[in-house]
């Protein structure tokens, strides 16, 4: 027989819940998302609604990328709120514009 020491025998203090920092990433990346879309509409009005009437799909795609980017930086920085809100906040406003001065042309 062999000398094995059972799993559950172990106790090790490892075994503390850690904090999962995916959800409150996901939600900021969420709410940037929506802060990004504003900006344009801020700018230049309502006929930014005729502009995205027509490039819409490019712009839905950027939702879960901003989403993903708001989980990445959350789990980087160890869940530190505030530099995730603004890093991720700046990340996908940077990324949004460069797709619509993409798709403008300019």
């Amino acid at each position: 027989m062999h000398n094995v020491t059972p799993l559950l025998a172990r106790k090790n203090n490892s075994d503390q819940d850690e904090r999962a920092w995916s959800f409150p990433g996901g939600v900021i990346g969420f709410v940037s998302y929506w802060c990004a879309l504003a900006i344009p509409f801020l700018l230049y009005g309502s006929n930014t609604l005729f502009f995205l009437l027509y490039t819409w799909p490019f712009f839905l795609a950027l939702l879960p990328v901003a989403v993903l980017i708001g989980i990445a930086f959350c789990l980087l920085l160890r869940g530190q709120i505030i530099w995730t809100l603004l890093l991720t906040l700046v990340t996908v406003v940077c990324l949004f514009w460069l797709l619509f001065s993409w798709l403008t042309g300019w």
